[in-house]
């Protein structure tokens, strides 16, 4: 995955924001998912197919934070999403 992977949530995906945190239900395996305020942003950036780049560009303009310390994260959130299967990864299509 690299900034522009263009990725989604996962369509078998229930969401709720409690008390600034996600939780998210994955409809496969009836597991359970805890997201903190900065997972709860990139969640909801996540409702749309979006490049990593996208996201990674919002986070640098909500957050004090090293560019690529946070880019760095943001690919370990992301995998770690897509490996528990609430992410959906694009295939872009190919420019001419």
């Amino acid at each position: 995955m690299d900034a522009n992977t263009i990725i989604s949530a996962s369509k078998n995906t229930v969401f709720s924001e409690v008390s600034g945190e996600a939780v998210i239900l994955n409809m496969n395996d009836g597991v359970y998912y805890g997201l903190d305020p900065v997972g709860v942003s990139i969640w909801k950036a996540l409702q749309q197919p979006t490049e990593v780049q996208g996201i990674h560009a919002m986070l640098l303009g909500e957050y004090d934070v090293d560019p690529e310390q946070c880019l760095r994260d943001l690919v370990s959130l992301l995998e770690q999403l897509r490996q528990n299967q609430l992410l959906e990864v694009h295939v872009a299509a190919a420019q001419t």
